[in-house]
């Protein structure tokens, strides 16, 4: 650990740096420039443990050479004493506003330059310290939350697995309403971290289809009154397979659920909820999901062409759809996004 001595008379130098010399750990750095003294701390702040400087000088005092060194962010808690032989509470005032932390008065004890320097040394070492430990704990964190996140994920592809199953088609669907998911997130302009987790989340909206019987599931016709009753109960128990799950992302996959089937206008299921009231989640799946339906071929219809797709999209704004979400969905395709 260095420390630095910043004096302009050489012979003053000299006399600090032998009785501080043999402290332990201690490597002496002396200067009788301070611009000099600057660039050394620019190039080595996390190796200083201390910062001696007088403070009247030629061309830069020690208050400004103290100001200016607190500029540097890896020294901005570095200790600095500040050696004068002047007493005046004015000088001092000053000093300390520009940061320095302690006072030596020349003509200087030996002694005492000893016992404050190692002090210095010392606590600087232990706030070191504590970065470490801080740091080593952001680690920690860290690693346990990226933990969690692969878990989460892991239980994601499992209920996507399970879900395909029943239907080949749903993994290659999932996963088409995921891209387009994250392109209306990002066209509303979402954080980029909410985007990935409404992407991710939305790989569940279907969940629930796994109640639903193979016979209304996989009908190669229209539906009665009755077996769409039955396929519109997947919202719901959707929503009940996954808000068991404690962490946030569950929740979300779970408002998805249960809301991705909501229209604008009050007119879909399960709650009929209207506008606003449907939460911002379900309203970004729902153009996503029915855009992926459209241009897919389902058992029961061929696949639209996209223009007939965006058509519809467009058309059906502010009454299946978000007006909103439309804009945003609809502004990155045109942008190529």
């Amino acid at each position: 650990m260095y420390v630095l001595i910043l004096d302009d008379a050489p012979l003053n130098n000299l006399l600090l740096a032998e009785v501080i010399r043999d402290l332990p750990g201690c490597t002496v750095q002396a200067f009788t420039c301070p611009v000099e003294a600057l660039a050394f701390v620019r190039g080595n702040a996390t190796d200083i443990g201390v910062a001696i400087s007088d403070f009247e000088m030629p061309g830069m005092n020690g208050v400004a050479f103290i100001r200016s060194a607190r500029l540097i962010p890896s020294f901005a808690h570095v200790p600095i004493v500040m050696v004068t032989s002047l007493d005046q509470r004015s000088l001092r005032r000053e000093a300390l506003t520009a940061g320095a932390t302690d006072f030596l008065a020349k003509p200087f004890d030996a002694v005492e330059i000893r016992a404050r320097v190692s002090n210095l040394l010392a606590l600087n070492q232990a706030r070191l310290d504590q970065m470490d430990r801080a740091a080593w704990l952001d680690r920690e964190v860290k690693a346990a939350t990226a933990l969690i996140a692969a878990r989460e994920r892991e239980i994601v592809m499992m209920l996507m697995k399970a879900a395909e199953h029943r239907d080949n088609e749903t993994g290659n669907h999932v996963a088409r309403v995921a891209h387009l998911v994250a392109t209306i997130g990002r066209g509303l302009g979402l954080p980029e971290e909410q985007v990935e987790q409404l992407s991710l989340a939305s790989t569940m909206h279907d969940v629930g289809k796994i109640s639903v019987p193979d016979a209304i599931l996989l009908k190669p016709g229209p539906l009665t009154a009755e077996e769409r009753s039955a396929m519109q109960t997947h919202a719901e128990r959707g929503r009940r397979i996954l808000e068991a799950g404690s962490s946030s992302l569950m929740q979300l996959a779970a408002e998805i659920a249960a809301t991705h089937h909501e229209r604008w206008d009050g007119t879909g299921y399960p709650l009929g909820l209207e506008g606003e009231a449907i939460p911002l989640a379900g309203r970004i799946v729902a153009v996503a999901d029915v855009f992926d339906a459209l241009t897919s071929e389902r058992p029961y219809k061929k696949a639209w062409s996209e223009a007939e797709a965006l058509n519809h999209i467009r058309t059906n704004a502010d009454s299946h759809f978000d007006p909103a979400c439309v804009d945003a969905f609809l502004r990155e395709r045109d942008s190529g996004a």
